[in-house]
């Protein structure tokens, strides 16, 4: 439906001091401090896991050489979506001067949308990250105590019993990070990267990773997460995550939550030759998904 005066009586009114609502600051794009960017020129892209070998057996002497194999674990496949969004203003509103006020306020409007919808996509795959109906490359949800191996083992990416953010639970989430293996249970150097937090837990990160000292304690003890540099970026903030008590460590682990960018968002706009309405619209392609769980550890808080 095209914007018309009906809908923007006061616009037309001499004496008119101000129009507002619509000047709100908005978020970044927090996106970019929890996914790998990539570009794409296909359809989807698809990624898949490689398992390596076994550790070396011992060979007797005068016995045959054992020989291992290679084989896939799982594939990831990021099939893309489009996102656009339009508006259109009616002949009769442009021929009234309400022309530049509506084009340039709306457009910005449109932007805006856009913006937030992608960052609640991108949130999404957090938001879901314990849920056992979304699974991902290895039949497991993101975060999962069970993401088999093809040795037969498996890694957890995520407290046996949840946890809310606090000094014990991030140190054994260090410690667990440390323990993780490959696909044949050799020990892979992962380590923690950021902090990743819904805004309600902002002051217990900044206690929990700035203070010299202990926090809570009468001891004086120092903060050993911040004196050993365990997590050496910090935190982030994420306004789009739902969960008030959830948190996330990023880790170093490589192709672990990727962004693929199909097509960068455009705008356009042309005049509709039945109506004289012109029209404005917004669209991109893109998707959001995970390849290797490794990259993030989780918990939803107890």
């Amino acid at each position: 439906m095209a914007i018309s005066r009906a809908q923007l009586l006061t616009e037309l009114l001499p004496g008119l001091n101000a129009l507002f609502g619509m000047e709100y600051a908005k978020y970044g794009e927090e996106h970019a401090e929890i996914f790998e960017t990539e570009s794409s020129d296909r359809s989807f892209e698809e990624e898949t896991k490689l398992s390596g070998f076994s550790a070396a057996p011992v060979k007797d002497e005068g016995s045959a050489i054992e020989y291992d194999n290679a084989q896939e674990a799982w594939s990831a496949r990021y099939t893309h979506e489009t996102v656009a969004m339009g508006f259109s203003i009616t002949e009769e509103a442009i021929e009234d001067n309400l022309y530049d006020s509506l084009s340039s306020r709306y457009t910005k409007a449109l932007a805006r949308a856009m913006a937030y919808t992608k960052q609640v996509k991108a949130a999404s795959i957090l938001n879901n990250a314990f849920a056992a109906g979304t699974t991902y490359g290895d039949g497991k949800s993101l975060c999962a105590t069970d993401h088999p191996l093809v040795s037969g083992g498996s890694n957890s990416n995520r407290p046996t019993v949840a946890a809310d953010l606090n000094e014990t639970s991030l140190e054994a989430a260090v410690i667990q990070i440390a323990g993780w293996t490959d696909e044949r249970s050799l020990l892979i150097a992962a380590k923690p990267r950021k902090l990743v937090i819904p805004p309600a837990l902002q002051f217990v990160a900044t206690r929990l990773l700035d203070t010299e000292g202990r926090v809570g304690t009468a001891d004086n003890d120092i903060n050993a997460l911040r004196n050993n540099g365990s997590i050496p970026e910090g935190y982030t903030i994420n306004h789009y995550l739902t969960d008030t008590n959830a948190w996330f460590l990023m880790t170093d682990v490589p192709n672990g939550l990727k962004h693929f960018t199909r097509s960068p968002m455009a705008t356009s706009m042309d005049a509709d030759f039945d109506t004289g309405n012109s029209r404005y619209k917004a669209r991109e392609r893109y998707s959001f998904g995970v390849s290797d769980p490794l990259g993030i550890y989780g918990s939803p808080g107890a």
